[in-house]
């Protein structure tokens, strides 16, 4: 468990750094870390994760290997409980995108991970040993750490997103005869003078508010497609446009930045150049994003960006794509 749990983080940094936003966003901790805390920390745990796995399956570094397991298990197991019973957070990340687990799911597999860490402290001197504890300790922790940054700097070797390269969506959202979906609700925040509420599709405002945010809410459970917020509303027109995109049978190129407030324009120039290929050749092009309507306009004041908007769910956007231009 620790070995697959380290390196399915150790192959996504950046979901984990997210996961990671998520819990401190959760527990209103945000402020209380620097900004590079969530990556830095994902990359450590992830990488203590997969060292701990192969030092206990190695028999090596034993008092050590299994005092941090022991730690950690007294750690996690807590939380989770809290988790599955409050429900901060849908998704404890503990497998990424691999294997997604329910918080009660995920607190049962930390109660068996607890019993076994303290068995195995408890007889850590009768775990096998191997020779060349030093050499198998280098390579297991260079490799961790060079994986990491690896897939920091090129996305990740091996992709267990539902939108990795060659899924189709269509197919995703689809779900089988006779089961019964899950039924989700798109919530967009607005304020207007100082006030913000939360507004369906159904009782959409009128422009005088101001877009802050969005998100998917499950309302009742029921099969879980693989794809189940792809929704993207036109910021022009605040229609649903997903259908019409994913049935032309033509190209539609989609600039996805999470945030645009924190994109980077140094490449502004080749993006622009995109979208006048596409105007020229009658393709449609779209920028995604889930920053509010202030902030779209001045990065279009930033890069002249003459591109049509969609606004979408933050955690969805930043599931399609790691990167934010």
């Amino acid at each position: 468990s620790f070995i697959f749990s380290g390196f399915v983080k150790a192959v996504d940094p950046l979901g984990f750094q997210y996961k990671i936003q998520d819990y401190l966003a959760a527990f209103g901790m945000t402020s209380w870390f620097p900004s590079f805390f969530p990556l830095l920390g994902g990359i450590l745990l992830s990488a203590a994760e997969f060292s701990i796995g192969i030092f206990l399956f190695f028999g090596i570094k034993r008092t050590l290997s299994t005092t941090l397991a022991l730690m950690l298990m007294i750690f996690m197991t807590p939380l989770t409980l809290y988790l599955a019973i409050f429900d901060p957070v849908s998704d404890c990340g503990c497998f990424g995108d691999a294997w997604v687990l329910t918080n009660w799911e995920t607190f049962a597999k930390n109660i068996v991970l607890l019993i076994a860490a303290i068995a195995v402290f408890q007889w850590r001197k009768m775990l096998v040993r191997f020779v060349m504890e030093w050499l198998i300790s280098l390579y297991t922790v260079f490799f961790v750490f060079t994986l990491s940054f690896y897939c920091l700097d090129r996305l990740p070797v091996l992709d267990f997103r539902p939108y990795k390269i060659g899924q189709n969506i269509m197919q995703g959202m689809s779900i089988p005869d006779g089961a019964k979906p899950s039924v989700y609700e798109s919530v967009f925040i607005l304020e207007k003078n100082g006030e913000k509420k939360e507004f369906t599709l159904e009782n959409y405002p009128d422009s005088t508010w101001t877009f802050v945010d969005t998100r998917t809410v499950l309302k009742e459970k029921g099969y879980e497609p693989s794809i189940h917020d792809f929704s993207m509303m036109e910021l022009s027109t605040g229609d649903d446009i997903t259908e019409d995109v994913l049935t032309d049978m033509g190209y539609t190129f989609l600039l996805v930045a999470h945030r645009i407030e924190e994109a980077d324009d140094s490449n502004i120039d080749l993006i622009n150049e995109i979208y006048d290929y596409s105007v020229e050749h009658g393709y449609k092009f779209y920028c995604l994003t889930s920053s509010p309507e202030e902030q779209i306009e001045l990065w279009k004041d930033k890069t002249g960006a003459e591109y049509p908007f969609c606004q979408m769910d933050d955690i969805t956007l930043k599931t399609i794509i790691r990167s934010n231009p």
